[in-house]
């Protein structure tokens, strides 16, 4: 096991750093753009055929890019499986008609489910991603 880096002395500035996106591979990155469009109603930033953002209302968005060997990950993954290296985490209120809107945009529900509160469904490229009940933060009850 490797051991962490030590931390920035306290006299070296920190560079910012933005979070700006996440950024989806895909053999046709303007079909998985309209999936996400339909299921987040993200409007659109760049569309050029190989390459399309969606803008977040706040925060980073979410980018599709092109890739020519492009394989869609298995989920769960098996031995010699592609597995998914990203995957997006969704906050929802109700997790049933979330889940039926997905599937009606063209998502798919993985067979696998991990929880009873998550829901693992897969974009029409095959990306994994989980619907999950929004915890209502109880910290600042006055």
């Amino acid at each position: 096991m490797s051991t962490p880096p030590e931390p920035p002395a306290a006299d070296a500035a920190q560079p910012v750093l933005d979070l700006a996106g996440v950024v989806l591979d895909s053999d046709d990155p303007s079909a998985l753009a309209d999936f996400y469009h339909r299921l987040l109603g993200w409007p659109y930033g760049t569309r050029e055929p190989e390459w399309v953002t969606l803008r977040a209302p706040a925060g980073a968005g979410l980018s599709f890019q092109y890739e020519a060997r492009y394989r869609p990950p298995v989920w769960p993954a098996g031995a010699g499986d592609p597995a998914m290296m990203v995957h997006l985490d969704l906050a929802v209120r109700e997790l049933a008609p979330a889940v039926a809107h997905a599937v009606a945009v063209g998502a798919r529900l993985a067979t696998f489910q991990p929880q009873e509160d998550v829901r693992v469904l897969l974009d029409p490229a095959g990306h994994p991603f989980c619907l999950f009940l929004e915890v209502p933060d109880h910290t600042n009850r006055g």
